[in-house]
């Protein structure tokens, strides 16, 4: 067996690495108003190359730039919409430590008005990677799902008066995306990534209780964000492949869902327009592969079985075993492998050492290539 012509790839990984200490740096001066935009991005542009050649050395064909040009996973593209805001959150957030739970309320997202992408917000980022990958590399980029903008505040946070109806503005939401996409897709983008994590949640019962108390009916709700997922990569490129990576929260070894797939594995695997999924498999908390069972012959699923919590380095055996449960339920050529999830949703929060990164990714490679002899 070989390795897979199109993405996602045997070895593979989320997108996010740890920040160097000098961009991390530079973004607080940015956020704080000590240092201009140009001269961040400068900084930026200056440690990418170096995380690049380190993906291609270890070995991955798919890399990425670390998402070493934003603040955070989600908020530098969703706020780049208009009528985007920052509000304070009324819903406590519950984080899950090894010491125990963390009520947080960490700020959400309201809509003030008519959507609109006032201008392509990851595109230049995708032009710069692309311009510095080695040939034979597949340039990959990441985006936050759209139904961030919706979950935490539920209809409430969405203005009536530019939106009557819940239908205009996942309508226009989804318009948004496409606009994105659109413009990625022209600049040569052939990997994008979903990072998704209402769906995660609503595997999780208490999770599930919050899209009640916002007046969702939980499996009404995964019906209609996999409507609006498959209306806002309509129209992409036939060759463009498009992945969803699936999160319970990941913030400094800490998260936020717990769960097996089973409430949301049918409708996410069989009705969602995307070429594979990575799945988070690093712990009971996201149970076990029986869900699998619903995966088309035409997706493919990535198993993070190496997790981005903690830095002790999982044994190769035992993650080469685990593979070989989930074949049991699915085809082995259908499978592939990755860590858990990214190493820094932010410029904070990381849970290990770039080395102890390194390592993890490096062991990812090793696997994929004992595996599949890719």
């Amino acid at each position: 067996m070989s390795e897979r012509s199109k993405p996602p790839f045997r070895a593979d990984q989320v997108g996010s690495l740890i920040r160097p200490d000098n961009v991390r740096k530079a973004r607080k001066e940015f956020e704080a108003g000590k240092l201009p935009e140009d001269e961040l991005v400068a900084i930026q542009r200056a440690a990418i190359p170096g995380v690049v050649k380190l993906q291609e050395e270890i070995g991955f064909k798919a890399v990425t730039d670390g998402e070493y040009n934003r603040g955070g996973w989600q908020r530098d593209f969703l706020l780049a919409f208009k009528n985007v805001e920052l509000i304070p959150s009324r819903v406590p957030v519950r984080f899950h430590t090894a010491d125990g739970v963390v009520l947080q309320q960490p700020p959400t997202m309201q809509i003030t008005g008519k959507l609109e992408r006032v201008r392509p917000i990851f595109v230049d980022d995708f032009k710069f990677l692309k311009s510095i990958v080695a040939p034979g590399s597949t340039p990959k980029i990441t985006i936050p799902s759209p139904t961030i903008l919706h979950f935490r505040g539920g209809r409430e946070a969405i203005d009536a008066v530019a939106y009557p109806t819940i239908e205009e503005f996942y309508a226009d939401l989804a318009r948004v995306y496409r606009e994105e996409i659109a413009d990625l897709a022209a600049a040569g983008c052939r990997y994008l990534q979903i990072d998704e994590t209402n769906l995660a949640y609503l595997c999780d019962p208490t999770l599930r209780e919050h899209a009640r108390s916002i007046g969702e009916d939980p499996d009404a709700l995964l019906r209609t964000y996999a409507r609006l997922l498959n209306d806002v990569i309509a129209g992409k490129p036939d060759d463009m492949a498009i992945c969803m990576h699936l999160c319970r929260g990941n913030y400094g070894g800490a998260w936020v869902a717990e769960g097996g797939y089973e409430p949301v594995a049918e409708v996410l695997l069989q009705d969602i327009n995307v070429d594979g999924y990575f799945l988070e498999y690093d712990s009971d908390r996201a149970g076990g592969f029986e869900p699998l069972r619903f995966l088309p012959k035409n997706k493919a699923v990535v198993l993070g079985l190496i997790t981005s919590k903690n830095g002790a380095l999982e044994e190769k055996a035992a993650i080469t075993r685990r593979i070989e449960e989930a074949a049991r339920i699915v085809p082995l050529d259908q499978l592939c492998v990755s860590p858990q999830c990214g190493f820094a949703s932010g410029i904070e929060g990381m849970a290990m050492t770039i080395e102890e990164q390194n390592a993890k990714l490096r062991l990812v490679v090793e696997v994929a290539r004992d595996v599949w002899g890719a």
